[in-house]
């Protein structure tokens, strides 16, 4: 007999929540106002390596929240070097990163439309709720500005001093099944990312939903969405 889900872990970012305005499109408005040419032919290279791995320290060591913020900082400056702008790289790269990093840019932030009724659905419905994110600064306070905090349970963030845990890691599961106080076996896992989503949550027992909005990860994984709006049916019917 199937064990019956009681919860429903999300990922945070491109699952729930995406930025308004993108790096390059940030940028480009920066760049013209200070009037430097930028080598967008070298965009695929440099944002390969901007995006390498994490943009913020790993979670296990003991970085401040400053010290992280400067991590990011240096990566956008040489992420903004490599594009060839020699000339107020570091006051650029400041800006960008007020225009896009949530800390700075809460308007930056928005919710995917099918967010708040599956949320409002799944609530109604018994689920418990939590969020599962690798995320560089606190989370609680966006999810409150976006109007979804009181939809979870729980809102597990890797960067947290209380976590310091990244997906696919177990730990960061597993803070989140012991705040919830659910097994492994009675929840499911809905997150956008293969490796960190459906490895991390298969690896500690959670049955993971791989959220595909833009079609691109056909055939990887047997239980995909192209839309929140198809889990409560897909709950349902599992």
């Amino acid at each position: 007999m199937e064990t019956m889900v009681k919860a429903v872990f999300f990922d945070f970012y491109e699952t729930l929540c995406f930025h308004r305005h993108s790096l390059l499109e940030n940028l480009e408005r920066i760049a013209e106002r200070y009037g430097v040419g930028v080598n967008w032919e070298r965009c695929d290279t440099a944002l390969e390596s901007l995006f390498a791995g994490t943009s913020a320290p790993d979670p296990t060591t003991h970085y401040s929240l400053l010290e992280s913020l400067m991590t990011v900082m240096r990566r956008e400056c040489e992420f903004i070097r490599e594009l060839g702008v020699q000339e107020h790289v570091e006051q650029i790269a400041w800006e960008l990163l007020q225009s896009g990093h949530y800390l700075f840019a809460a308007n930056s932030a928005t919710l995917y439309d099918d967010a708040i009724p599956t949320l409002q659905h799944l609530r109604d419905a018994g689920f418990k709720l939590a969020i599962v994110s690798n995320w560089d600064t606190p989370l609680d306070p966006l999810t409150e500005r976006l109007g979804i905090a009181d939809y979870f349970d729980t809102i597990v963030a890797s960067h947290d001093v209380r976590v310091r845990s990244e997906k696919p890691d177990p730990h960061i599961f597993n803070c989140a099944l012991a705040a919830v106080g659910v097994s492994a076996e009675e929840v499911v896992h809905v997150g956008d990312t293969y490796e960190a989503d459906i490895v991390g949550a298969e690896n500690v027992g959670i049955r993971p939903i791989l959220l595909d909005r833009d079609g691109t990860q056909a055939g990887r994984w047997n239980e995909t969405i192209q839309s929140l709006n198809e889990l409560p049916q897909l709950l349902v019917l599992h």
